[in-house]
């Protein structure tokens, strides 16, 4: 009895392997594959690169409201006169851009330029560049 003991447990250790590498080549998954049917990483998850939903607005809005009511609050804990919350909040999601960071723009967008014509494609408009790169910047 003893010895059959050895004989099945080896038999059952093979078939198992066997059939681990028969469902390892019959599946056609790939290590990128595993796991995205429903659990994805928000990294993996696909960007909207669109403009943004009017709830999506209203719910960071009423985030950031809730964000400021936090800071206003420690403020007077500290002894500090309030912030006005609605003022803060139209500064805060205002789609002005910085006079720094415009410049900063330029300056790229007018390096991209000088590449684009040394490798003999025609130069881009600055301004529309500019606006395009604020643009991608503030959807992020």
């Amino acid at each position: 009895m003893h010895g059959a003991f050895g004989t099945v447990l080896w038999v059952v250790c093979i078939a198992g392997a066997v059939c681990a590498v028969l469902g390892l080549i019959t599946s056609r998954q790939t290590w990128e594959d595993l796991g995205k049917n429903r659990l994805l990483m928000d990294s993996e998850l696909p960007r909207d690169t669109g403009s943004a939903s009017a709830a999506s607005l209203l719910e960071r809005d009423e985030e950031i409201r809730q964000m400021l009511g936090a800071r206003n609050a420690r403020r007077i804990r500290r002894g500090e006169e309030p912030l006005d919350i609605e003022a803060e909040l139209s500064k805060l999601t205002s789609s002005t851009a910085d006079p720094a960071l415009r410049a900063e723009i330029r300056d790229l967008v007018k390096a991209r330029n000088y590449r684009r014509v040394r490798a003999g494609k025609p130069p881009l408009d600055i301004e529309a560049e500019i606006e395009r790169e604020l643009e991608k910047l503030s959807n992020l």
